[in-house]
């Protein structure tokens, strides 16, 4: 079933980037097996070893901007994390659909911008790999910003920057911890990606409306003037 939603009362889109536009493999594979291994070696430490530590480590700076922060991670590593996230960057996949849909913004008068809690770095490696920031009016970091998309100070400082209208926008993510914080902040209308990694399982998005693809939401613009 696509999900129920009048386009025409819609004049914004906020659009995540990491598991919502792009598959989310390319850095859950890099987290959870490249990194680990890579820092196991260079401690002399088994994979599962390394994997343990850097789980426990990860518990405790999620939902944080540090735990999105390449910087945070190099200095806590003593590694290069761009470097080593370049050698994987053949993984890095725009997501069945998006582009499409993306093209569909594009074309109509609607204003759309990704938000990312994203380091700049990166999100600067994902649009030279995938050429989809051509169809954004604007591209926001939570670095730039100061907060994660998990903290409420991070949707008044959007909404200060980009002002928005709260019953007129959409916003679409993988994450529930940040779809729960943009629902607490008041934007109404709110898609959960059910499928963010393309080598996992559905998740279960409790009670938010979900869709697997782009292909999923059944959605006619009227065209930009």
């Amino acid at each position: 079933m696509k999900p129920e939603l009048d386009w025409s009362a819609i004049d914004t889109v906020l659009l995540d980037m990491d598991g919502t536009l792009l598959d989310l493999h390319f850095d859950n594979f890099f987290w959870q097996e490249y990194l680990p291994d890579h820092w196991g070696k260079t401690h002399n430490m088994s994979s599962e070893q390394a994997r343990q530590q850097l789980r426990d480590w990860y518990a405790n700076e999620s939902g944080t901007l540090s735990w999105y922060c390449l910087d945070f991670w190099t200095d806590r590593l003593k590694l290069d994390v761009l470097a080593l996230k370049a050698d994987v960057e053949h993984l890095i996949n725009i997501r069945p659909h998006a582009e499409s849909f993306l093209q569909y913004l594009s074309d109509s008068d609607i204003h759309v911008v990704m938000v990312t809690n994203a380091h700049e770095k990166l999100i600067d490696m994902k649009m030279e790999k995938t050429n989809i920031d051509r169809y954004f009016d604007k591209i926001v970091s939570a670095h730039r910003i100061g907060h994660a998309k998990e903290e409420q100070f991070f949707w008044q400082k959007l909404h200060a920057e980009i002002p928005f209208n709260l019953e007129t926008t959409i916003f679409i993510d993988d994450n529930l911890t940040v779809l729960k914080a943009a629902r607490q902040f008041g934007i109404q209308h709110l898609l959960c990606i059910a499928k963010p990694d393309s080598q996992s399982p559905i998740q279960d998005t409790e009670d938010f409306v979900a869709i697997e693809s782009f292909q999923d939401l059944a959605y006619t613009l009227n065209p930009r003037q």
